[in-house]
């Protein structure tokens, strides 16, 4: 995306204009490009190169009034996300996650159990917050995290899988969800199919670039889902499919289940999990890495790019041989088709089919089809199947990378009205047809499928061959074969007359949230339903549905309404005291649901607020609170569009940024990272610390009025970025790295420890790999941890990849030593040292403890799931806080 406030941030006003006052079109207008010219005056300069739209995995908020900015901000995020857990070299080898969870399972753990702070309804239209930089009144209701995979049955039984959550059911149709695969080394998720004989399969690692996103530990089946839960036991198969990304399991109706990965596709039995899974076929064989079954068989060679079976082979390996989609022919199970190919394009792009896959990967041949105007099959990209129950028709979603800097990369929805995938296929549906149908996506720049690269669906009602849903920004549905489409699930409601930031004048159906994943037809109370997994979690409505005149659906229902998943995806956590009664507030920024604030929270995790709001829109970011008085806030929309607030941003309805209970204190800052660290001095809370760039820090605490009140400390050079920051008594630490990426990267540190700012000279055996946390010593400044992202070099190649995941120093920088002792090899993404001298380490798959003294590190108590902790933070009331980014935000009293 490029830069942006938030989805509504930027283009409230402009919409109130029309919503109040519907005459008022010209000023409209006016306002809007008034919006547009200071938007692209914030963010001129900045440097962000469209290169990176290749590595997408994470989607952030974003208006349709800015052109590509939330498609930029897509690409950039989830960049960023992979740079920190594969440099220096940009790869990592198989087996990393598995090794260090096999680590993880040894180790000893403290008393204490983890409390789910979060696991409270959380509404993105909380009449409480509709300030200027909110999206509250859009229409969205209540929300949770990106659901990748769904699943449901006729007895009411609904499954969906989160993108870091694991999988969670429902026994009533939606609501009342429980977590069944907490026991699992891998909660990113891929995609959920449930097969003829009753069991579900869950693939782990989600590929929604195609790329190294989050690699999962293969595929599980559990044989009864809808009382079992899932165990290691239950995975298919051995490593072979380890640390890869899974986008689709499909044949789970017939004898055999194909996978499409990052790595080709892999075929095994559907009535087994024995027995390792057998490779079908790969476009590039030269760019395979070597893969082992687990008696250390080899399955696959590595190929001539590759040097034996490490990390050391080409860094774009992983994006030459994606499959996006595997169908199989209802009307013959061995003929198998798939969609291969990079989102971006490569000569290996395109449709293939095999009509006897037991031959092997000979039997694989790449069609030549006509689609649209695309003649060169390299110019077919991310393609979503869909065939009829009966096979008499076959459609197709399709990506196209000649348009992936455009306003929109959708080339079309076809069909091929005869089943094959030689077609000849007919489009149905391009980006004007579905705009005209009810979109939202109506302004300049940001049209229907800016996104296609990125989120798709396609379904065909079982009992009705015309009847399809597709998934891209939006849901759209047509029931004659794409005559006619409605937009049944538009981006927002903002744009539509029917829109009031008065709930009583608001006459919007709910919208539900952008930016689509998954679905899934099942059974509601014996009626047929459809369902919708995206950003915001899961949404339904009867198969047979009603909609208004504007084509959108009436009778669309969140199924996070009761709060019972919180699959919610954090960047960060801040606590502060309760101003308004007892207890501490908890916020914290989220991907593509903004930050979210809870009141009353008790030291036993549990609550006095009904339900939590969201005060700021699109993406939030790193964020700080007051400890004193928890609606002092600091939150970060992203790239350091920090927002300041003194009521935690309450406000009944903001029509313009003067009625704003919020103020800007955005530095404008050259190469800021998408999340940018912040920090509040740990003496002094009127103290603030942050970087891109340059360091920045104020002494003007919660009375800051605007930017202006920054100091510029320290330039960290040209092309160079902090990634954390820490403070106490006015010394800080600034961790950076510039490049990030594989194309040289390098990283340092930055202090005023001992007086001036300066750069540290880091010893020779320190890790070039991403510095993703630091710590100072609340008792002696000189003391300081870094927290390192990635792997040691078992796993990554490149120079220095080191060993290690913290290092300390007690002369302010001079010398480093490697603490990390029996710590898992994982990556480390927070580090925080507590009042009794103790460390707390937040990681990709757990949170650790050292007591004060010690030299062995431990497990932080119990209960808390796998999943990628992202920030560690210790509130006024003696708990450790962390924010995961899969499921929520947990607290647990600190160990004594």
């Amino acid at each position: 995306m490029q830069k942006s406030f938030t989805r509504r941030r930027r283009t409230v006003a402009a919409v109130a204009g029309v919503a109040l006052a519907t005459t008022a079109v010209g000023a409209f207008q006016g306002r809007h490009e008034l919006r547009e010219k200071w938007l692209e005056h914030q963010w001129e300069g900045r440097g962000y190169n469209a290169a990176v739209m290749e590595k997408a995995l994470m989607i952030a908020g974003g208006s349709p009034a800015e052109a590509q900015k939330e498609s930029k901000e897509a690409f950039t995020i989830a960049d960023e996300f992979q740079q920190a857990r594969t440099a220096p070299s940009g790869i990592v080898a198989p087996g990393a996650y598995g090794s260090a969870f096999r680590e993880l399972t040894s180790m000893p753990r403290t008393a204490g159990t983890w409390h789910e702070v979060t696991k409270v309804p959380y509404n993105a239209d909380d009449p409480r917050y509709r300030d200027w930089y909110s999206n509250s009144s859009g229409g969205a209701g209540y929300v949770t995290g990106r659901i990748t995979g769904l699943a449901a049955d006729s007895a009411n039984h609904v499954y969906a899988a989160g993108a870091n959550g694991g999988v969670w059911r429902s026994s009533q149709g939606g609501g009342n969800w429980s977590p069944i695969a907490d026991a699992l080394p891998s909660l990113s998720g891929g995609d959920l199919q449930l097969a003829t004989d009753g069991s579900l399969w869950y693939a782990t690692g989600e590929a929604n670039t195609g790329g190294t996103s989050y690699v999962g530990a293969g595929v599980y089946r559990l044989a009864k889902p809808s009382t079992g839960t899932f165990s290691p036991s239950d995975r298919v198969g051995g490593q072979e499919l380890e640390s890869t990304t899974i986008g689709r399991v499909r044949g789970t109706t017939g004898s055999t289940v194909f996978a499409a990965t990052n790595r080709g596709i892999w075929y095994h039995s559907a009535t087994s999990n024995a027995g390792a899974w057998t490779f079908g076929f790969a476009p590039n064989m030269s760019w395979m890495p070597q893969i082992k079954d687990d008696d250390g068989n080899v399955l696959v060679a590595a190929g001539s790019n590759w040097k034996g079976d490490t990390a050391s082979g080409p860094t774009n390996a992983a994006y030459k041989n994606i499959v996006n989609d595997i169908a199989i022919d209802p009307k013959n199970p061995n003929h198998v088709i798939a969609a291969i190919g990079w989102r971006s394009g490569d000569t290996y792009n395109g449709f293939y089919e095999t009509n006897d896959f037991a031959k092997g990967p000979s039997s694989w041949h790449k069609l030549s089809v006509t689609l649209g105007g695309i003649t060169n099959t390299s110019d077919i990209g991310y393609t979503t199947f869909a065939f009829s129950k009966t096979g008499d028709k076959l459609y197709a979603m399709v990506q196209q990378p000649s348009k992936i800097n455009g306003s929109s990369s959708l080339a079309g929805i076809f069909v091929s009205r005869n089943g094959s995938p030689s077609g000849p296929w007919n489009q149905i549906a391009n980006q004007q047809q579905l705009h005209n149908s009810g979109s939202a996506l109506d302004r300049k720049g940001y049209g229907v499928g800016v996104q296609a690269w990125y989120n798709q669906f396609l379904a065909v009602d079982p009992a009705d061959s015309g009847h399809v849903w597709a998934g891209l920004e939006e849901v759209f549905e047509t029931t004659d074969t794409g005559s006619h489409w409605n937009a049944v699930s538009p981006y927002w409601n903002f744009y539509f007359p029917c829109w009031n930031i008065d709930d009583e004048k608001n006459t919007c159906p709910l919208a539900g949230h952008p930016d689509q994943h998954s679905v899934t037809v099942g059974t509601k109370n014996g009626a047929p339903y459809v369902f919708f997994g995206n950003d915001g979690g899961v949404y339904s409505r009867p198969v047979h549905g009603q909609v208004n005149r504007n084509g959108n659906a009436t009778d669309l229902q969140s199924e996070s309404a009761d709060g019972t998943m919180d699959a919610l995806q954090y960047y960060s956590v801040s606590v502060g005291k309760n101003p308004e009664g007892g207890g501490v507030v908890v916020s914290g920024g989220l991907q593509d649901n903004g930050v979210s604030n809870l009141f009353a929270v008790k030291p036993d995790g549990s609550n006095a607020d009904t339900e939590m709001g969201s005060n700021f829109g699109g993406d939030g970011g790193d964020g700080a609170a007051d400890p004193a008085n928890g609606c002092n806030q600091l939150q970060e929309y992203v790239a350091l569009a920090i927002k300041i607030t003194n009521n935690c941003a309450k406000n009944p309805g903001a029509l313009s940024e003067d009625d704003a209970t919020s103020r800007s204190l955005d530095p404008g800052d050259p190469s800021p990272r998408f999340i940018a660290p912040i920090a509040i001095d740990s003496k002094d809370s009127n103290g603030f610390i942050t970087g891109g760039q340059y360091v920045y820090t104020s002494t003007k605490g919660w009375g800051m009025k605007d930017a202006s009140e920054w100091t510029k400390a320290w330039d960290l050079g040209v092309g160079h970025s902090a990634t954390a920051v820490a403070m106490h008594d006015g010394v800080g630490y600034v961790t950076w790295c510039g490049p990030c990426n594989n194309s040289g990267f390098t990283r340092g540190v930055a202090t005023n420890a001992g007086g001036k700012w300066h750069d540290l000279t880091l010893p020779a055996d320190f890790p070039n790999r991403y510095l993703a946390g630091v710590g100072v010593d609340p008792t002696n400044t000189d003391h300081a941890y870094i927290a390192v992202n990635g792997f040691s070099r078992r796993f990554t190649e490149g120079p220095g990849a080191g060993v290690g995941h913290v290092y300390e120093t007690e002369d302010g920088g001079k010398t480093w030593t490697n603490t990390s002792a029996n710590l898992p090899d994982v990556p480390a993404n927070s580090i925080r040292q507590l009042s009794n001298g103790g460390v707390v380490l937040g990681t990709d798959l757990a949170t650790f403890y050292r007591a004060k003294g010690e030299t062995q590190w431990q497990v932080l108590g119990t209960g808390l799931p796998t999943t990628t902790v992202m920030d560690v933070e210790s509130g006024p009331d003696g708990n450790v806080y962390v924010a995961t980014h899969g499921r929520g935000i947990w607290s647990i009293a600190s160990p004594k």
